[in-house]
């Protein structure tokens, strides 16, 4: 592999990185800037926000258990390409989602006896 090989790749990423500065610079001039307090305040329904959303500041808990149903659908979601094609895998396939799925229990269970998945009132 020769440098030159790779500059297509750079164009792509150097266009990429220019649109999106340009992007942000241009909606930066155009749009309004009129922050006012009530404006700024985070939204319940309406209501004035009490407890710690109204700082602004959430526990690390909502994070944690956000990524963790990321992590874990995306896992999920390489279960259906392996189920249309089972048949043309061979056993193989079959004992390699095994060890997959494996994996994936033993993470569910390592995040589970971490108290990931608890939640404290």
């Amino acid at each position: 592999m020769t440098a030159m090989e790779f500059l297509p790749v750079l164009f792509m990423v150097a266009g990429i990185v220019l649109v999106a500065g340009v992007t942000l610079f241009v909606s930066s001039l155009l749009r309004p800037s009129n922050p006012y307090f009530d404006k700024n305040m985070p939204y319940e329904c309406g209501m004035d926000p009490a407890g710690e959303a109204a700082g602004g500041r959430f526990k690390v808990q909502f994070f944690i258990l956000a990524i963790l149903l990321v992590v874990f659908d995306v896992e999920t979601m390489f279960l259906f390409p392996w189920a249309v094609v089972l048949k043309d895998i061979g056993l193989v396939g079959y004992v390699e989602m095994f060890v997959f799925m494996l994996l994936l229990i033993v993470g569910f269970a390592y995040a589970w006896l971490k108290g990931a998945l608890e939640w404290e009132a």
